[in-house]
């Protein structure tokens, strides 16, 4: 997991420590299985970190730029990857025109987003009509353990993880802000997961591992939420 929107910037050992959380695997199967990946979509990806994702997307021929709120990421972005499209946002305002996006994208952002309406207008905003917002988060219910456990702490990781959401609670948020909303079943137990399953709660949690795995449980109390939701028009169904 890199910076993220509303989280105040660290120093750079910090980023390396981190860079490597996101499931990038997971997540690129996920806009593949969602019909995401058509060349010339014109695509938003906020919290685009190091650019890893931003990359991939421009090799495909998708019109993709991104957004992070983080200066020394967007510097280390364009020293790995030459001259990306990237843009430092602070706050909930993106300086994009109304409709300018057929997609946005977000990964292991929404739960640091401390205002959520007001990302969601925003988000809303800059979509065209019958526009896609696909994002993955943490569920609420999981991730509160495992942040206890890794954080060693009951509240030390709740300013971080600040907008933390149940299935219920993300179905209910998101049609309040005029969007259908669709989960997809994505299965997230790769290596990366593995390893960090290994990092944090060591050779029990790989054994756990095998007598419950996250991408057998209903999608309710998976792990990670990947949501695609569709942007309505007003008054539509």
């Amino acid at each position: 997991m890199t910076n993220r929107p509303g989280v105040p910037d660290a120093q750079p050992a910090q980023f390396e420590a981190r860079d490597d959380f996101g499931n990038y695997d997971a997540n690129l199967r996920f806009l593949r299985e969602a019909g995401a990946l058509v060349p010339g979509t014109r695509v938003l990806e906020i919290g685009s970190g190091k650019g890893r994702m931003l990359v991939e997307l421009r090799s495909l021929g998708l019109d993709a730029v991104g957004v992070d709120n983080n200066a020394w990421m967007i510097d280390e972005s364009r020293r790995l990857h030459g001259d990306l499209p990237l843009t430092q946002v602070t706050g909930p305002t993106l300086p994009f025109a109304d409709a300018a996006f057929d997609l946005v994208l977000s990964f292991d952002v929404f739960e640091h987003i401390r205002d959520s309406d007001a990302h969601l207008r925003e988000v809303r905003r800059v979509l065209a009509p019958g526009g896609r917002y696909l994002l993955q988060t943490p569920n609420k219910w999981t991730n509160s353990v495992f942040e206890t456990i890794r954080w060693r702490s009951f509240t030390a990781w709740r300013k971080e993880h600040c907008a933390l959401h149940t299935h219920r609670q993300l179905r209910r948020r998101f049609a309040r802000h005029g969007f259908a909303v669709t989960f997809h079943d994505v299965k997230v137990v790769t290596e990366f997961f593995r390893r960090k399953v290994r990092r944090y709660l060591g050779p029990p949690g790989i054994v756990l591992l095998t007598v419950v795995n996250p991408d057998r449980l209903p999608l309710p109390m998976r792990t990670n939420f990947y949501v695609e939701a569709i942007r309505r028009e007003a008054g539509g169904s």
